[in-house]
């Protein structure tokens, strides 16, 4: 062994020699321990990106949804008419609208050549019946040029025409509201169709 060789320990404790950095290594202990858990955190954070998102909410209806309207034929009866009558009615027919405000036309059970039907529950127009007898003290409706005569049912408002040649009958369920607001249109292709007959009610006058 050389003699001159020194130990490590004499090395360690020659003046001058550099002793281990402890400050050094205690912050780099530290840093480690913060370290670790952070990464643990992002590690998790990750992992739940990645992982599947809960389903969507299944789509919700609609809230309204029209009811679809019926196409069976309208139960309505069909008398037999005279010659004019006839006449007049198939006039006052062919010239009816498609629908009446937004109630689709229906088919009827017969006579389509006198009765017409709309929506459901069916508002409907007949042409050709009798005509009622007005009472001096009875209300009466002018609407459109066309006066009507109303009377009130458990379900509906019968309004029947007396002041045309031929008779009309429109019968509007309640479920509708206001009758007399469905006459309206009723009344304009009546007046086209239908001539006065020039005895109006004096309850009914424009």
């Amino acid at each position: 062994m050389d003699e001159h060789a020194e130990s490590p320990v004499a090395q360690a404790d020659r003046p001058g020699a550099e002793a281990p950095d402890r400050t050094n290594r205690s912050a780099a202990l530290i840093a480690t321990a913060v370290a670790v858990p952070v990464a643990l955190l992002v590690g998790a954070l990750a992992l739940g990106n990645l992982s599947p998102e809960e389903p969507a909410a299944a789509p919700q209806p609609s809230a309204t949804t029209p009811a679809p309207v019926s196409t069976a034929p309208v139960e309505m009866a069909a008398p037999q008419l005279g010659e004019r009558p006839t006449v007049v009615c198939r006039a006052l027919l062919s010239q009816l609208p498609d629908s009446i405000r937004d109630l689709p036309q229906r088919p009827v059970s017969a006579g389509p050549e006198q009765n017409a039907a709309y929506g459901d529950p069916a508002l409907t127009v007949a042409c050709g019946g009798d005509e009622p007898e007005v009472k001096p003290d009875d209300h009466l409706y002018l609407v459109n040029s066309v006066c009507w005569y109303a009377v009130e049912g458990p379900d509906v408002t019968e309004l029947t025409t007396v002041d045309r040649e031929t008779a009309v009958t429109l019968r509007v369920p309640h479920f509708y509201g206001e009758a007399l607001q469905w006459a309206s249109p009723v009344s304009a292709t009546i007046v086209e169709s239908i001539r006065s007959s020039g005895t109006a009610p004096s309850g009914c006058t424009s």
